[in-house]
């Protein structure tokens, strides 16, 4: 009889930022088509999934995300070789204008970035980010735990 071995499952992490006249941020990554949310996957050394939304915000954008709260809990369908994946998606609020200005983009990853009307923006982004974006903008209530407890800045 084999050892039982835990099964892999990419988990990635991702932000809704308005700006203060409600816009989304939104970025053109340089290793895909089409535009998507800051995020990307959490690392396998421990990081929970609220820590990888914030790195992966400071990382892409130079904004710090100190607060926000669970509003999607999605799945990426296993197909074509492709393992079945888990996207978390935070509201993550405002960004003020000044912190706006600060924006610095991850030029290996992020070509440019910008902030659009909702309508827009939702246009622009692939169809599974949309959805997902689409529902978050919506949500009232998640529950985010972290070992059973609730996780310092989740709201």
């Amino acid at each position: 009889m084999s050892a039982w071995t835990p099964p892999e499952l990419p988990v990635s992490a991702g932000a809704i930022l308005l700006d203060e006249q409600g816009r989304l941020l939104i970025l053109k990554p340089t290793y895909k088509s089409g535009w998507t949310i800051p995020g990307g996957v959490m690392e396998a050394d421990g990081e929970s999934p609220w820590d990888a939304c914030r790195r992966e915000v400071r990382e892409e954008t130079g904004l710090e995300v100190d607060a926000g709260r669970l509003v999607v809990v999605d799945t990426r369908p296993g197909k074509d070789g492709a393992k079945l994946g888990l996207r978390l998606l935070f509201h993550c609020g405002t960004v003020t204008t000044r912190a706006a200005r600060r924006i610095r983009l991850q030029e290996e990853e992020i070509s440019e970035h910008r902030f659009a009307p909702v309508d827009e923006a939702l246009q622009l982004l692939r169809k599974p980010v949309r959805r997902r974006v689409a529902v978050g903008l919506e949500a009232e209530h998640a529950t985010y735990l972290e070992n059973g407890r609730p996780a310092p800045g989740i709201r």
